[in-house]
């Protein structure tokens, strides 16, 4: 008896649950879906249809990368849903995860016209930005090459290509001009807590995670830096670690920032700390 769809999803769900993999049922989904070369939000309606040999092959090939390899739901298809867009993610990229919508929910709360995006990854944080703010502009830079090609493959499919310059820089460096605002995600796992991490983030680059050291190097070179590329009254947005906003919060004062906030993610966790710069010279 031939198997049909439905099957094929019942059986991708009990291997992923058998290999703990956390909601199962969805990603057995999205699995027979890229088996099948289709959408998610078919399955349903082909679920009596007869699944053809080749797309069980492919199913079982996805689940051994899945179950053992421990790949990236996001690595097999590709993308990520992040805020109101679809990125193209991979092994280049951080793959972004809804803690950041914390980030641009901020930012989005005042006005600003000229964005620069620190390690800007995938560009998800920069061009979530741009997309809400039609007459925005926005510098994102990154030290990967691999990860500014995403980026720039992401601008383009939004068609936000003309308001983005992607630039390859080690945070600051090569920067010009002032902003209205800067953000970014920048890697805030101490060294001491890798090898404790989920296996899937052993696919994403280690780069984008540590600092290899106390998780707070890229801040004290952040916020410092900040006030020589912010216009007065800008201001510096940075997602940080859940246990990190003291020490931060700490640099931001120490650095001349005015209002400096802490804001809280969905789940209530300290994740974005923030501040204004006086509205005179820094």
């Amino acid at each position: 008896m031939s198997q049909t769809v439905a099957d094929l999803v019942r059986h991708a769900g009990v291997v992923l649950k058998a290999a703990g993999i956390e909601d199962a049922p969805r990603e057995a989904r999205s699995l027979v879906a890229l088996a099948l070369e289709t959408q998610a939000d078919r399955i349903s309606v082909m679920a009596r249809d007869a699944a053809p040999a080749a797309a069980m092959a492919r199913l079982e090939a996805l689940l051994e990368r899945r179950t053992v390899a421990r790949v990236p739901l996001t690595h097999l298809t590709g993308w990520r849903d992040f805020y109101r867009h679809r990125f193209e993610v991979s092994s280049a990229v951080l793959d972004p995860r809804s803690d950041t919508e914390t980030l641009v929910e901020a930012a989005l709360e005042q006005p600003f016209d000229h964005v620069l995006d620190l390690g800007t990854g995938s560009g998800c944080i920069l061009l979530s930005l741009l997309a809400a703010r039609p007459g925005a502009a926005g510098v994102g830079t990154d030290i990967s090459p691999e990860a500014l090609a995403v980026a720039d493959r992401n601008a383009r499919r939004l068609n936000l290509a003309d308001r983005v310059m992607l630039l390859h820089s080690d945070w600051y460096e090569g920067v010009e001009g002032r902003f209205d605002l800067i953000v970014s995600n920048p890697p805030y796992i101490a060294v001491d807590e890798m090898a404790g991490l989920a296996p899937e983030l052993s696919h994403e680059p280690r780069i984008a995670l540590t600092d290899e050291s106390d998780g707070l190097e890229a801040y004290r070179r952040l916020v410092p830096g900040a006030p020589a590329h912010l216009r007065p009254g800008g201001r510096l947005l940075v997602e940080i670690g859940h246990t990190q906003a003291a020490d931060v919060t700490r640099l931001f004062e120490t650095a001349g920032f005015r209002e400096v906030a802490v804001m809280r993610d969905l789940e209530g966790r300290d994740r974005v700390v923030g501040g204004l710069m006086p509205a005179g010279p820094p």
